[in-house]
Parts: structure tokens; C-alpha cells; sequence
């Protein structure tokens, strides 16, 4: 018995909350009618004016030849889609170029160790250290 008094309660706070909020809305009438008439304005510069609505859904044939406009269209489309294509590509090129020069620098850098190693424990205290310079029994 309790619970339907407790949810009775609820309901009538909630029914007065609204009333009150609705109210309070009733007082702002006048901005919202020039907040809908701004709408209104916004609203006609979304729609075509009807010379260019009456072509809007106007479709050229199957046979027809296209437009120049249309194939003027057309072509940039496609020039944009060639010159993505190919800063893309040119791209990938660089970024291998610049991966394949950093390998070839290590590995050139670990053969400089290697031979600067080498020669330091093969040297005879000999300036330059050739052949030559070798003195022969």
C-alpha cells in the first residue's frame, strides 16, 4: 500500500514540475517567433529557384552525347583523380628512396667499423701500412 502512495507522490511532483517549466516557456513566445522567422530567411536560401529546379530533375538520355559542361566535369574529376594518384605514388617513392639510402648508410657504416677494426689490429707500425712498406726476409 505504501509503494502506490510513494508512486503517486512521484507522478503528482513530476505533473507540477512540468506545469511549471511549461509556463515558463509561455514567456519566451516572443523570441521564438523571431528566432522562426530567422529560420525562415535561412530556410529560402536552401531551396532552387525554379528555372534551375525544372532542369534539376531533367535526365539526358542513354544516347544522347553529354554536355561540355558535363565533360568538362568529368575531366577534372579525373585529372583530380591523377594527381592524387600520382603525389601518392610519389610519396611512396620517396619514402623507400629515403628507407633504401638509411640501409645502404648502415650497412656502409658498419663496413668502415669493420675495416677501421681490421687494420688497427693489423697494423706493423708502418706509415702508410701497404704492402710494400713491409719489410720482406
Amino acid at each position: 500500500m505504501i509503494w502506490k502512495q510513494i508512486l503517486l507522490l512521484s507522478c503528482l511532483t513530476a505533473f507540477v514540475l512540468l506545469a511549471i517549466l511549461e509556463s515558463g516557456e509561455g514567456a519566451a513566445v516572443s523570441s521564438k517567433q523571431v528566432a522562426g522567422e530567422e529560420d525562415k530567411k535561412n530556410l529560402k536560401k536552401i531551396f532552387l529557384q525554379e528555372s534551375d529546379a525544372s532542369n534539376f530533375f531533367k535526365k539526358r538520355g542513354k544516347r544522347s552525347t553529354k554536355s561540355r559542361d558535363e565533360l568538362n566535369a568529368e575531366n577534372r574529376q579525373q585529372l583530380r583523380a591523377d594527381e592524387h594518384r600520382r603525389e601518392y605514388y610519389e610519396e611512396q617513392r620517396n619514402e623507400f628512396e629515403n628507407f633504401v639510402e638509411e640501409q645502404n648508410d648502415e650497412q656502409e657504416e658498419r663496413s668502415r667499423e669493420q675495416v677501421e677494426q681490421w687494420r688497427q689490429w693489423h697494423y706493423d707500425g708502418l706509415y702508410p701500412p701497404y704492402l710494400y712498406n713491409r719489410h720482406r726476409i
